[in-house]
């Protein structure tokens, strides 16, 4: 997934925190489901969040998957505590990107949560 984003512009790279629940249950779904997934979030017109086995990409669909955000570079080494927030670099690709951060992590649990919940069943 790296090549998605490795010769694309970076608009600003930031230190980020990502919650530990959301982080864990990442973790959970690329040992339960098939990643890479691929994520509609049709509250966000075209916009897809891409989950890969190392990054998070949110992408525009109508512009040929053209990145917004990604979540790369997960600092989980050496973790001592599932309780604490895991650190990693936020790139955005479009200066509005960051109005869609706290919603984007939100659908992305939700949707981890169902489709691990509906894998159980």
């Amino acid at each position: 997934m790296a090549t998605r984003i490795d010769n694309m512009l970076v608009y600003l790279a930031e230190v980020e925190q990502v919650d530990a629940a959301l982080y864990n249950l990442w973790r959970r779904a690329k040992l339960n489901l098939n990643v890479p997934l691929r994520i509609e979030l049709s509250v966000l017109r075209s916009m897809v969040l891409i989950v890969e086995e190392d990054d998070w990409v949110l992408v525009d669909a109508k512009q040929d998957d053209l990145p917004v955000l990604a979540w790369i570079n997960f600092q989980d080494q050496g973790r001592s505590a599932l309780h604490t927030p895991v650190t990693c670099t936020l790139n955005h690709y479009h200066f509005m990107a960051a109005q869609l951060r706290e919603r984007v992590l939100a659908l992305l649990f939700e949707e981890l949560d169902q489709r691990l919940h509906f894998d159980r069943e």
